[in-house]
């Protein structure tokens, strides 16, 4: 039955669990539960990290996460150095695409691609 307070929250894979806690926490994310598991909460959305590992899925795995100001995020982003802090990939700037978002990209520590983008004001499915 729909109640309309359903949430619904992704596995993410974590290669180094600990290392991934800490990259999601120095982006931004809240979290929420330190266990077997941990829940990270980042405005009205969130994910469950596992220490459950496998390359391809991982590497074939995406996020989106819809911000209001890109610009910001982007600054965030860079100032954390990412590459030497996290041993990821350096995050890809803002680009408008081909589909009407502008989006950055940034891979996490375990190959998780997230898709940062800019949300439309004037499109109900950004909101």
């Amino acid at each position: 039955m729909k109640t309309s307070t359903e949430s619904a929250r992704p596995f993410l894979p974590a290669k180094d669990f600990n290392l991934s806690k800490r990259f999601y926490e120095a982006l931004g994310f809240v979290k929420e539960l330190d266990g077997e598991v941990a829940i990270f909460r980042i405005g009205a959305s969130g994910f469950i990290l596992q220490s459950r590992f496998q390359k391809e899925w991982a590497e074939n795995f995406m996020m989106q996460l819809l911000v209001d100001d890109l610009d910001a995020w982007w600054t965030h982003l860079v100032s954390l150095d990412l590459p030497k802090t996290f041993g990821v990939s350096a995050p890809k700037a803002p680009a408008l695409q081909p589909w009407g978002l502008r989006v950055a990209y940034v891979v996490d520590p375990s190959g998780v691609l997230w898709h940062v983008a800019q949300r439309r004001p004037s499109v109900k499915h950004d909101e």
